[in-house]
């Protein structure tokens, strides 16, 4: 009686063979799936992210720039750091008219940066009250 029970084991132990393979193979496409999904996620939050740093960096630039240059230093400025896949296609406004106001427009990428993105926005605003000099 003895020996039955470990010959039996070793019979549904082999008739398992693979099952985890299989198990595995089955589950690959939903795991590649969930990451790109996270990956997209993370484009856009990056492009929210840079969106709102250009548009600080454009007010930033436009309130210490001579009077009559603000309007063009301020749009330089909000397109100088961004990264070349999210430049393609981004719009830079400022309004310097005794508020200096900087609106950026990015697009989110799909998947991979600088290919395809998607037909929706991203906004960044920013705003400060113009410098003036003493003279």
């Amino acid at each position: 009686m003895k020996g039955a029970a470990p010959a039996k084991r070793a019979g549904r132990l082999a008739r398992d063979r693979g099952q985890v393979t299989i198990e595995f193979l089955g589950m690959t496409p939903l795991i590649i799936v969930t990451l790109a999904v996270v990956w997209q996620f993370v484009l856009v939050g990056y492009t929210f992210t840079l969106a709102g740093h250009a548009a600080d960096e454009a007010v930033r630039a436009g309130t210490a720039a001579p009077r009559g240059e603000r309007s063009a230093v301020c749009e330089q400025a909000g397109l100088k750091n961004l990264p070349p896949a999210w430049k393609g296609n981004a719009e830079v406004t400022c309004d310097t008219d005794g508020y200096v106001t900087a609106q950026v427009t990015l697009h989110v990428p799909v998947l991979f940066p600088g290919l395809i993105d998607f037909p929706f926005p991203v906004h960044g605003h920013a705003g400060a009250v113009e410098e003036e000099d003493d003279d």
